[in-house]
């Protein structure tokens, strides 16, 4: 269930869990399974503490830098 849970991509419905703001990390807590979602930038303040725990770290903080498609008439 955990891998299923991992590879979804995340979308503007998914919120960080310390503001509020749209998540682009999700975090898998290593045996428990417990899940959590970050903005970028709590992303990078909680990674040093939380990585070495976490059995997944699903990083689209990429996307932030992508460009929308743009509509060709």
């Amino acid at each position: 269930m955990t891998t299923a849970v991992a590879d979804r991509t995340l979308t503007t419905v998914d919120r960080c869990d310390r503001c509020g703001a749209q998540a682009y990390v999700r975090v898998v807590l290593g045996a428990s399974g417990g899940e959590l979602l970050f903005c970028g930038h709590h992303a990078r303040a909680v990674e040093p503490t939380l990585r070495p725990l976490s059995s997944d770290w699903h990083d689209e903080t990429g996307r932030l830098h992508e460009k929308p498609p743009v509509a060709v008439d």
